[in-house]
């Protein structure tokens, strides 16, 4: 992917570039891995040309640099980024860390938080692997390549366009990321450790894993009925159930032509409202309307933005919005008219450019508080009704209403009286949704409507979070927090145990071992390994399935109580974890000469950082299982949040009897026979020779498998008793169906 045809200039389209950044390949972790615990990409940069230029090559390239991309010289909130990078620039000393930084320096300007950042040297000269956070694997990949393309373009002193580059990264941030809707609701499910899973290119998540899953879209869950969010779409019905359960709402009637919107405000009294039956986002919606050209020409635009028309009697205030989630009032915004005030010079239209769409509040997408005002037939009509056109020169001082609804963002939480709020909770409760924006008129939101004749004129589903989020005017309101509580009561499990094993050796046969022990406890196991992909008893998939994809298969199921996922070193550096945490984590024995020079891994500590990434996801209440015999593996232990069950083919070795004395857990052998020790406690099971897999107990590495698979099954409550049954009973010829 390049930049060019998108953002270069006539100047660029012809150069011939002498200085190069060579990508030799770029690899996205979709999920945490030996760098963070977020999706990055994964850069091998070569920067032969580059680090071979002259000292002043090099600092005038950067000069040009910063002159093109200001932002790159101020401190981003990058915490996790490569540091001293300011330093750097400053004194126009060349470091490969600066395509680090320009990329997360786009992504900011591209209105994406910076992220996680990081330069590495390989053993490989001029070779560097660059990390950038990924919020989308398509977005990021653009911003690191322009950001390749700027630089190649400092260094040969031509020039690209950053505005073109920006706009291009927004129109792509739009495109693929989540909007800012369903972004704070997965933030707030973060900060609970539920994890998100996105199941569509749009807006549809998954909460949670497995059985204990829930699914949004938005501000929708699987708890919004489809019955509910039909009979929210049809106003009319709508309003005539709400009246029948006592809750005010305008009398009005539903239309078929012009002449009968000019009947219906006869018969309903002058002045009235003019509606699409079932629009949205307040087009097409006329209000305070009088004479019998205005209700025509209204009926006329409101037609085409739904299947019918409303006219209804007008209720005197202004707009409000009040979010009920779950039976409660959690935000409430109020609208104001969008009008411009003459200068004696200007026109109308000039003047809603100028006064109104200049307010950085507003924009076309839909992370802006207010849209930008056009001049659609909606605006020109309401301008007629005032004597005015789009032509017209307002004198100084003097108002032009251009558009009466569709502006609510000005936070009015704190004011909404209990009564109030009690009946917008009604109405959400008579149309049956648990998530609802209830659209009401009042002259004052503080004093109960009966009072002022106020009235409810609209409930809605799947309401939109911004105005909330990022009022135009108040305090912002976290309403994310709220859905998430919603769908996941505190104590709800919203995870499904999931157990991570890793290591060089033993995996595919710890997880065998595990499936069987899980499943003769009466959990729905999934299991996504070398041996294939299961689900309780039914093989999905055969052959090798350690793998991102399928691991996310078992996650997704909703039949799976428990998952075990194999994690192999390769995975791990060409995708990353299918899960962001996990209940115990699993490293059996791990061959340190192993060769992945293939990903640039050379020395024991990449390594050992490799192997870390599965240390870095156990739940403070989690476990890992660990082989005390391997110092390297004793290394890691200081990396997991959790507490650690030992395993040691003794038990009398220094740091054994040490965690033993802190009444901590070991998995070892008494005289031969497995035992589980916790302190003083201690469960003797079985023989080790009884099981087949050990060879009479001289097979060491599946000793050390059976004693991985015990320690788990001890540490998510299976009973001694029954997990001496379970190896017992395992023939690892038909652990996995075939």
């Amino acid at each position: 992917m390049t930049v060019s045809e998108h953002c270069c200039t006539a100047t660029n389209r012809v150069m011939t570039s002498k200085s190069k950044i060579v990508f030799e390949q770029v690899v996205s972790l979709l999920g945490p891995n030996s760098w963070t615990y977020r999706p990055v990409l994964e850069a091998w940069a070569d920067f032969t040309a580059i680090e071979t230029c002259s000292p002043t090559q090099k600092t005038e390239a950067i000069a040009r640099l910063l002159g093109c991309v200001p932002a790159l010289a101020l401190s981003h909130s990058n915490a996790d980024a490569s540091s001293n990078i300011q330093t750097t620039l400053a004194v126009g000393r060349w470091s490969p860390q600066i395509l680090e930084h320009l990329t997360l320096a786009l992504q900011s300007l591209a209105d994406m938080p910076g992220g996680f950042g990081d330069t590495h040297p390989t053993s490989q000269t001029h070779l560097y692997k660059v990390v950038v956070r990924a919020w989308h694997p398509s977005v990021t990949t653009y911003a690191l390549h322009a950001a390749r393309e700027l630089i190649e373009a400092a260094f040969n002193a031509t020039q690209l366009d950053l505005k073109a580059i920006v706009e291009r990264l927004q129109t792509l941030r739009h495109k693929h990321c989540l909007g800012p809707s369903t972004a704070c609701i997965v933030d707030a499910a973060d900060d609970r450790d539920i994890p998100a899973i996105r199941l569509n290119t749009g807006n549809l998540l998954q909460l949670g894993y497995g059985i204990n899953q829930r699914r949004i879209w938005t501000a929708e869950t699987d708890r919004t009925g489809a019955i509910a969010e039909t009979i929210s779409r049809d106003k009319d019905l709508t309003k005539s159930l709400l009246q029948a359960c006592g809750v005010p709402v305008p009398v009005g009637q539903a239309v078929e032509s012009a002449s009968e919107a000019w009947e219906a405000a006869q018969e309903l009294g002058v002045p009235v409202v003019v509606k699409p039956s079932d629009g949205n986002h307040g087009r097409g919606v006329f209000t305070n309307l009088s004479t019998q050209q205005e209700i025509e020409q209204a009926y006329g635009v409101a037609v085409q933005e739904g299947s019918g028309v409303l006219v209804e009697r007008f209720i005197l205030g202004q707009e409000h919005r009040l979010l009920i989630v779950g039976g409660k009032l959690i935000a409430a915004a109020k609208g104001e008219y969008a009008q411009v005030t003459g200068d004696g010079v200007s026109a109308i239209q000039a003047l809603i450019d100028t006064q109104l769409n200049a307010d950085p509040r507003r924009g076309h997408e839909d992370d802006q508080p207010l849209n930008y005002v056009r001049l659609d037939s909606a605006a020109q009509l309401e301008i007629a009704r005032q004597g005015y056109t789009p032509q017209t020169i307002l004198p100084s001082g003097q108002r032009a209403v251009i558009q009466r609804n569709g502006n609510v963002a000005i936070d009015c939480t704190e004011l909404v009286h209990p009564e109030v709020a009690a009946l917008a909770c009604t109405a959400a409760r008579v149309v049956g949704l648990d998530i609802a924006g209830i659209d009401l008129v009042a002259l004052d939101i503080s004093k109960p409507l009966q009072q002022q004749g106020g009235a409810i004129v609209e409930v809605n589903a799947g309401p939109g979070l911004l105005m909330h989020l990022k009022p135009a005017v108040g305090q912002p309101r976290q309403v994310g927090r709220d859905i998430v509580a919603h769908s996941f009561a505190l104590g709800d499990m919203a995870r499904v145990p999931v157990i991570g094993i890793t290591g060089s050796q033993g995996k595919t046969v710890t997880g065998k071992l595990l499936f069987r022990l899980l499943m003769l406890h009466g959990w729905r196991c999934g299991l996504a390994s070398s041996a294939g992909l299961l689900v309780d008893k039914r093989l999905l998939h055969s052959g090798d399935c350690a793998n991102f994809e399928n691991a996310r298969r078992v996650l997704m199921n909703r039949e799976v109580q428990t998952a075990i996922i194999e994690n192999g070193a390769h995975q791990l550096l060409s995708e990353g974890l299918a899960y962001e945490r996990c209940e115990v984590g699993i490293i059996t024995q791990i061959d340190w000469a192993e060769d992945l020079s293939a990903y640039k891994v050379d020395s024991h500590a990449e390594r050992a950082k490799v192997y870390r990434t599965q240390m870095d996801v156990i739940l403070p209440k989690g476990m890992a299982v660990l082989n005390a015999d391997d110092p390297h593996i004793v290394e890691l232990a200081s990396h997991c949040d959790g507490q650690i069950t030992w395993l040691g083919i003794t038990r009398s070795t220094p740091l054994i009897q040490a965690h033993l004395t802190q009444g901590r857990r070991v998995v070892s052998l008494i005289e031969g026979k497995l035992a589980l020790l916790e302190g003083t406690t201690q469960h003797v099971l079985c023989p080790l020779e009884a099981l087949g897999i050990t060879k009479l107990a001289t097979d060491t590495t599946q000793a050390y498998n059976v004693m991985a698979a015990a320690a788990a099954a001890w540490a998510l409550g299976l009973t001694p008793d029954l997990i001496q049954a379970g190896l017992l009973s395992f023939d690892p010829n038909t652990a996995v169906p075939q």
